[in-house]
């Protein structure tokens, strides 16, 4: 049975601007220990208006972890009041263990969003922070661009043959493949509706312009994105997690000279070589569907060569160049953004990847638009 004489008490009174917690009695678990309700009741009505709290503990007994829950629980009173609190009174044990407890501020769980209007205002600040990023990623690859043309830059001539490799031979098989069936695909589908009309002559027409104009941009575009985009943002993206782009900032070379540059260039430079080889292998593809319509390869020919012109032309390789942009800004922002761990580097080429194919489809529609406003 605990000694009566010793029973866990507190008493609090308030001088001036200070006030004086004293602590008596063992305050250990199985002891009859005060709850801190109304401690914190007293606290407010003869303590709240004090600058500072002062513990005293010149009786304490023995104490425990019961103990130091409530030091903890009187110095968060304290922190929400913004009152400081003295522990200067208490034994040197119980001091360091409540500065041990009280070194990392408790962090607040972020309220609850109710608001349709709140969520609508952080999308927008979002969106307007994405524009922000990519405006100055833009801009600063044009920096960079104009520093190259001037001799002043850090890209390497190495570095751009290397990956034009990456980026054009490597990446012929799988355009290859994707192409031929793309062009195939497009073939069967006008098949089954020229057909009831007997004008299955006009499958090279449809085959011809919807590659040129539109899928052989796109379609290597979105292979691209997913392997080139993808790429870039991995390594980039394990630099800046082994500090290796930290290492070429201190020794004073631009990451967007040294790094972007040459990847951005290559995919450029590439880029609309790709769609033309995509766009002779969609028309072949559909050549190989339009001979088993018992359309002569002859007249397939001579049908595709009339029906598409050099805006079609003109228009698909336009296309190939803004994708370029969009795809290197994608890939190369992820990997420079990318945080410092491994499953930051996979965060980063997925998030190149989505946003490389958004703007694919967004520049898409948006170029579309423009040409039908300019006759193209």
């Amino acid at each position: 049975m605990p000694n009566e004489n010793f029973k866990a008490e507190y008493q609090l009174t308030a001088t001036g601007e200070t006030a004086e917690l004293a602590l008596r009695g063992d305050w250990t678990i199985g002891s009859a220990v005060p709850d801190f309700e109304p401690l914190r009741t007293e606290l407010e009505t003869r303590a709240g208006d004090a600058s500072r709290l002062v513990i005293t503990s010149a009786g304490l007994g023995q104490w425990d972890s019961l103990f130091l829950s409530r030091l903890l629980q009187c110095a968060n009173w304290c922190r929400q009041k913004d009152i400081p609190m003295d522990t200067s009174g208490l034994p040197e044990g119980a001091r360091k263990l409540h500065a041990i407890a009280t070194a990392v501020a408790p962090t607040e769980a972020p309220p609850h969003i109710h608001s349709h209007w709140r969520q609508l205002q952080d999308g927008l600040k979002a969106l307007s922070n994405s524009i922000v990023n990519f405006s100055s990623f833009i801009g600063g690859f044009f920096l960079a661009l104009g520093a190259l043309l001037r001799g002043t830059s850090n890209t390497r001539a190495r570095d751009f043959f290397y990956f034009v490799e990456q980026v054009g031979p490597k990446a012929l098989p799988i355009v290859t493949l994707l192409s031929v069936l793309m062009g195939m695909i497009l073939a069967y589908m006008g098949a089954i509706q020229l057909r009831q009309f007997g004008a299955e002559i006009y499958v090279a027409n449809l085959v011809a312009i919807g590659t040129v104009r539109e899928m052989g941009a796109l379609m290597t575009g979105v292979i691209m994105a997913g392997r080139t985009g993808a790429a870039y943002a991995a390594q980039l993206g394990t630099m800046q997690t082994n500090e290796e782009i930290d290492a070429i900032q201190t020794l004073g070379i631009s990451p967007m000279e040294f790094l972007v540059t040459p990847r951005m260039l290559a995919l450029i430079l590439v880029m609309p070589l790709l769609v033309i080889y995509s766009d002779l292998l969609g028309i072949l593809g559909g050549g190989l569907v339009a001979v088993g319509m018992d359309i002569a390869p002859l007249q397939y020919l001579q049908q595709t060569r009339s029906a598409i012109s050099w805006d079609d032309i003109s228009s698909g390789l336009f296309k190939g160049l803004v994708f370029a942009v969009l795809i290197g800004v994608a890939g190369c922002q992820a990997g420079l953004q990318c945080g410092r761990s491994s499953a930051a580097v996979g965060e980063a080429t997925t998030r190149a990847v989505v946003t490389a194919i958004v703007y694919l489809v967004v520049a898409d529609s948006l170029l579309n638009i423009i040409f039908d406003k300019l006759g193209l």
